[in-house]
């Protein structure tokens, strides 16, 4: 569904990626693993049309998207839960919601404010309050809504369960669970490593803008040295490959 091929991106004259070669299978939860800074955003901005790419290509569903506008990159079936979250503030549950609203081909599984809302209680519950009202959690929850009220036949997660109290994180784990037994493609970047190696299909370790190591949770689990050398957590350089976030 999705092919990353020998992606190289820069910001200014620092290059962020180095060959970066990477693929999501229909029906697939593919992870992206590293340390912070390592160039797992800026993998979604090329994706997703945010940043322009030295060289490669990506395809989507056999189709070239890396010279197309992010909008457009939208409309074809790719839709982003961000770092930071980044629901609209002045806009209501509902708004954040609804605004997104798209309908697919008939046959598919389609994502209406109705759905949204029996796989949420909690944002029925602060439908009309506004984004800014609302908890980190909750406002998680409308980022993931508001993908998923695209209908989209590929969902990326950025830090999907970063920086929220235990409760909200398991609750965001079913959400996960429940996308992937409804075969939706998932790209899916979070630092819980043990979900992750329950719910993906594949994996990809990627270390200062170069993929390391791939493979099958299986294979993971039976290397442990791929966890301790390039996944534990160090302190972070001041000269991180992906730059803050709107939110930081």
């Amino acid at each position: 569904m999705l092919e990353l091929r020998n992606i190289e991106a820069c910001y200014g004259r620092s290059q962020a990626l180095f060959g970066i070669d990477l693929s999501v299978g229909t029906g697939e939860i593919v992870t992206l693993l590293g340390r912070n800074g390592m160039g797992k955003t800026t993998t979604v901005r090329c994706i997703t049309g945010q940043l322009p790419l030295k060289a490669g290509i990506v395809t989507f569903e056999g189709r070239r998207i890396d010279d197309e506008a992010s909008y457009r990159i939208c409309q074809s079936g790719i839709a982003v839960v961000p770092e930071g979250r980044r629901i609209f503030p002045n806009l209501s549950v509902r708004e954040n919601l609804v605004c997104t609203g798209v309908s697919r081909p008939a046959g598919a599984i389609q994502w209406t404010l109705g759905r949204v809302l029996d796989l949420f209680p909690k944002l029925a519950e602060r439908i009309n309050h506004p984004g800014n009202a609302l908890s980190g959690g909750e406002q998680q929850m409308a980022a993931i809504g508001r993908a998923l009220m695209t209908n989209p036949k590929l969902l990326i997660m950025d830090e999907a369960t970063e920086g929220l109290a235990p409760l909200i994180r398991e609750e965001i784990w079913r959400c996960i669970e429940i996308l992937r037994k409804q075969h939706l493609s998932i790209l899916l970047i979070d630092k819980n490593l043990e979900h992750l190696l329950q719910l993906g299909t594949r994996h990809y370790v990627i270390v200062k803008g170069k993929v390391v190591w791939s493979g099958d949770s299986a294979s993971f689990r039976a290397n442990p040295e791929i966890e301790h050398r390039y996944l534990e957590m160090v302190v972070q350089p001041a000269d991180s490959i992906d730059p803050p976030s709107a939110s930081q």
